[in-house]
């Protein structure tokens, strides 16, 4: 891979990105171009890129819905080649297709290795947010470049917390969580712990609480992401029949499918808390700047 020159960067999005993409082009102090789109009655789409672009461009893309999103990358950052571009940047807020790190049955395509080296084989560099990694230790693993950057919604989540519930306790709905239940926590130094699940299906889970005390306190979920809402709606229900004064939801990334937050409410959950990493009306906490500051790294490390 090359190295690009100092000068301004251009951030590329598209007409969906236009908010989140003038925000970070402010914070990182890029250029904002858009990508022009056009969808063909078939299905296929046809991409514009601006003529001609600097040796350093990034390409703003969150990759929830990330089928038809995964096509717009390939065809966007193969045309950056070919305009000029010599080190391509991808931030994509959320980073799909993490999930599945091995085959579970024989013949199951492993989405994460795959997907990991096709986004490699585009981009010089991946900034993302909390992946859903498992089995494997690093983004670098599930996505084989130098540059694998990963940061945390879960510090800025905490101190939105920390400024509306007094004394909380974290729990972390599953095993999984417990890298953020830990990171979000210890911030603040307030008590944490993590549930076991077991998964039976997309919308069957079965939850077991974790051997701690929660009546009477304030406890909140603390996951990457809430997809279904049933993981976090079983372990709500487990909470306030064990005494919890309320239960309270914090996430990452809100996928929120179908009747995910009804689900949710139903179960007794008060309040849902959300990074912008998806848009969604419960974003609350914004990683503009914390993705900024990461460009900016990244941009020093290029002179």
């Amino acid at each position: 891979m090359h190295t690009a020159p100092l000068m301004k960067s251009v951030l590329l999005h598209f007409d969906d990105d236009l908010d989140p993409a003038t925000q970070l082009a402010r914070a990182a102090n890029l250029t904002p171009r858009q990508v022009e789109r056009h969808r063909f009655p078939d299905g296929e789409i046809k991409l514009r890129l601006p003529g001609t672009l600097p040796a350093h461009v990034v390409i703003l893309r969150s990759l929830n819905d990330p089928n038809a999103k995964l096509i717009e990358l390939l065809l966007a950052a193969q045309t950056a080649r070919t305009l000029g571009t010599t080190y391509l940047t991808l931030v994509a807020p959320y980073l799909a297709y993490m999930r599945q790190d091995i085959a579970f049955r024989p013949g199951e395509a492993v989405s994460q290795r795959i997907v990991g080296q096709f986004l490699a084989g585009l981009f010089d560099a991946v900034i993302t947010v909390d992946p859903h990694l498992h089995r494997v230790t690093s983004l670098h693993e599930a996505v084989p470049i130098k540059q694998a950057i990963v940061l945390s919604g879960a510090p800025l989540l905490s101190d939105w917390i920390a400024a509306r519930r007094q004394h909380p306790m974290f729990i972390g709905p599953d095993e999984e969580s417990a890298q953020w239940i830990a990171m979000a926590a210890n911030r603040h130094g307030f008590d944490h712990a993590v549930c076991r699940k077991v998964r039976h299906g997309d919308r069957a889970v079965e939850v077991t609480l974790p051997d701690v005390t929660v009546r009477g306190r304030c406890t909140v979920l603390i996951d990457d992401v809430a997809s279904t809402g049933h993981s976090v709606a079983r372990a709500a229900e487990l909470l306030l029949a064990a005494g919890a004064a309320s239960v309270d939801v914090a996430v990452t990334h809100a996928l929120f499918s179908g009747d995910a937050l009804q689900v949710m409410q139903d179960a007794g959950i008060g309040e849902v808390w959300s990074t912008d990493c998806i848009a969604h009306a419960s974003n609350v906490v914004s990683m503009t700047g914390t993705i900024a500051e990461a460009l900016a790294r990244l941009e020093q490390n290029l002179t």
